[in-house]
């Protein structure tokens, strides 16, 4: 299965089947002596724009890369994920367009631009529609929740749905593992990692196969990291800085977190809120309950599946950070951050004060996930 790393690094893996590629191309060198010629190198980025056989790139690296394609040049497309040049498929230069992801094997021209030698290209739409399918996938058939226990000789991870509603989702050594990267909120910035690096009180999601009593799920893919939980009120909103200052109800605390192009900023409709609240405000009766009744008060051995809230709250209409208004009552789930410094939003959550009336905000934000990076995935 592929994960959902992204697309440069399926192409940087190309990298070492180029100088294969070189040679099919014609440019072997054969002459026992050949004269000296510029160095070659591999370019890999996305495509911004095109005029004629002038291609103008963003280097992933952030530079910008001007080369002109020779005209016997060899240009081949593979689809997303694809590891082997064994499949790729001639194209032509029309067929490009800006928002590809490119590789170009190129020669300094000039002190600011190169021949490109042969291009590599998966395209924008091919990316476009493997993301949609593996979103609809995690939909399907993912679930996701908080971390409570784990098991290193089974490979089992307890996630806690609800607080009174589990899921043991059972990991083997095919089940790819990522995790996110300390310095971005991005679902394809996840960097490879392993059942080790997955620590009791991470949000977690999993998707694979799940049991027909929807207790159990049979890992293929599992994404997992640790976010710290704030609720409380809008102190004040600095969109020119894009930053946000939240009076934290539970700490206690002033806090300022950054807004970046991958926050989500979400407001739950009223109907959405209310729905949330009633589940919320049910499953801590119902665990109040338990605990008074012990193990095996009613409904402790076979409770219903919840709703997935994380995947209710993904829905919710997306809004701009200057529509959030002083006093207004916000969940932020955000990076960990140093003390109450350094803090990035991953999602903010506005009309939340009929759930944060529904359960204590301790409670919520310890019991319960509603962190929409970890729904399924976006590029």
């Amino acid at each position: 299965m592929n994960s959902p790393m992204k697309t440069s690094r399926q192409m940087i893996a190309l990298v070492a089947l180029m100088t294969a590629f070189l040679s099919c191309t014609g440019f072997s060198q054969t002459q026992p002596n050949p004269p000296a010629e510029p160095e070659i190198s591999r370019e890999v980025g996305t495509l911004t724009s095109i005029t004629g056989n002038v291609l103008v790139m963003k280097g992933d690296k952030g530079q910008e890369i001007k080369a002109f394609l020779q005209e016997h040049a060899r240009i081949v497309r593979i689809a997303p994920g694809e590891r082997d040049l064994n499949n790729a498929v001639p194209m032509t230069l029309q067929e490009l367009q800006p928002g590809d992801r490119i590789l170009l094997v190129v020669k300094p021209a000039s002190k600011d631009s190169f021949l490109a030698l042969s291009l590599v290209a998966i395209k924008q739409s091919d990316v476009a529609q493997k993301q949609t399918k593996e979103k609809e996938d995690w939909q399907k058939r993912g679930v996701g929740g908080i971390v409570k226990s784990m098991n290193a000789a089974t490979g089992d991870i307890t996630i806690a749905i609800t607080p009174s509603y589990s899921v043991a989702v059972k990991t083997s050594k095919a089940t790819v593992f990522h995790r996110y990267a300390p310095d971005s909120v991005r679902f394809s910035d996840a960097l490879p990692a392993s059942f080790e690096q997955v620590h009791i009180g991470d949000q977690l999601r999993a998707r694979g196969t799940r049991s027909a009593d929807q207790k159990e799920l049979v890992a293929e893919e599992v994404i997992s990291g640790f976010f710290r939980n704030i609720a409380g009120t809008v102190v004040s909103v600095d969109a020119a800085n894009e930053l946000i200052t939240v009076k934290d109800v539970i700490a206690k605390k002033t806090i300022r977190v950054k807004i970046t192009a991958d926050s989500r900023i979400q407001k739950l409709p009223p109907v959405m809120a209310q729905t949330i609240a009633s589940l919320l405000k049910a499953s801590h009766s119902a665990t109040e309950g338990v605990a008074s009744e012990g193990k095996n008060g009613p409904g402790a051995d076979h409770p219903a599946a919840p709703p997935d809230v994380q995947q209710m709250v993904s829905r919710a209409p997306g809004v701009k950070l200057a529509d959030l208004q002083k006093d207004n009552a916000v969940i932020i789930v955000s990076t960990p951050g140093d003390g109450n410094e350094g803090l990035t939003a991953v999602t903010v959550l506005s009309g939340v004060e009929r759930i944060l009336t529904a359960a204590p905000p301790a409670a919520l934000l310890a019991e319960w996930n509603l962190n929409t990076a970890l729904s399924p995935p976006a590029q």
